[in-house]
């Protein structure tokens, strides 16, 4: 690996944050779907999406766009995040949605819109990690979820109006919840995620693996949403003893290989910042073990 530069830039989370240890998690593909099935419910924020895509004809294009941003904010550089954030505004910002029943016209760049996406997101990774045996403490639950914040200036939100805790992020779904509907283009989200089209080479492998990972993504959402897709929902139990399985199963693959696949946001950061700079879970063990370290409180 190449020496890292001296002083170098270790972006907007950097190595010693929460958000740094878990983004390198592979369990991060299931919540990002888990995401998109949440996000989905919120019928002003999905047509966002259905009225200003063709996600259905460059799906792949865009779940890679969604990663690679989420990795760039992550691991990149500060100036690359910044300019990825001022990238992303300036899309929003010229995008128009329309209420079919209504006839309204409204910008995709609401900030109560960029809020329900910036917390189901937020939510989604927090839910799937800590049910699939990512260890973090309450209080690094908290904090990631603070550091996040960072992540919804760049879309456009206002920190100071972002939730910092978890008990604030449950509070604000609970207070979108009665927004919330199945409506026409959550069910064509549904039917995507469920079946995306594929080149038929690739139809095995989407029997195989996409369509368990949808699943998996999809059983782990909370009760509500579930009533509201209307397929009654699986013992909690039951799903997190699937996604403990499938983040041992993920995990055992050695990290080389994981980080390989394009675009390579962490080999890129480990060789600006050394091989110290890796990600791993066993990092944040040591870091509540200091904290709950004898005489620590009294510090």
């Amino acid at each position: 690996m190449d020496e890292p530069t001296r002083d170098a830039d270790p972006g907007l989370f950097g190595p010693g944050s929460v958000t740094w240890q878990m983004h390198g998690d592979p369990m991060m593909w299931v919540a990002g779907v888990r995401a998109l099935y949440l996000q989905a419910l919120h019928p002003r924020a999905v047509r966002g999406v259905t009225q200003n895509s063709d996600f259905r004809e460059d799906a792949w294009g865009r779940l890679m766009r969604t990663a690679g941003f989420v990795g760039t904010l992550t691991y990149g550089t500060t100036e690359a995040a910044e300019t990825y954030g001022a990238r992303v505004r300036g899309i929003h910002r010229l995008l128009k949605a329309t209420d079919p029943a209504t006839g309204e016209s409204y910008g995709v760049d609401e900030p109560g819109l960029l809020l329900w996406v910036h917390c189901a997101e937020v939510d989604s990774y927090l839910q799937v990690q800590r049910r699939s045996g990512f260890p973090l403490t309450d209080a690094q639950a908290d904090r990631y979820v603070d550091e996040q914040r960072v992540s919804a200036r760049l879309v456009g939100l206002d920190p100071s109006h972002v939730p910092a805790t978890t008990a604030a992020l449950a509070a604000h779904l609970r207070r979108v919840r009665p927004e919330l509907a199945a409506g026409p283009e959550a069910r064509d989200v549904d039917d995507f995620l469920r079946s995306p089209p594929v080149h038929a080479l690739l139809t095995p492998a989407r029997a195989l693996l996409w369509r368990r990972v949808a699943a998996l993504a999809y059983d782990s959402l909370p009760p509500y949403a579930h009533e509201l897709y209307g397929r009654a929902a699986p013992p909690p139990e039951a799903v997190d003893r699937r996604l403990r399985t499938t983040g041992a199963t993920l995990r055992r693959i050695p990290a080389r290989l994981r980080w390989c696949l394009p675009p390579g946001h962490i080999v890129k950061a480990m060789k600006r910042l050394g091989p110290d700079s890796r990600p791993a879970p066993y990092k944040l063990r040591r870091q509540a073990a200091i904290l709950d370290a004898p005489g620590r409180a009294q510090q």
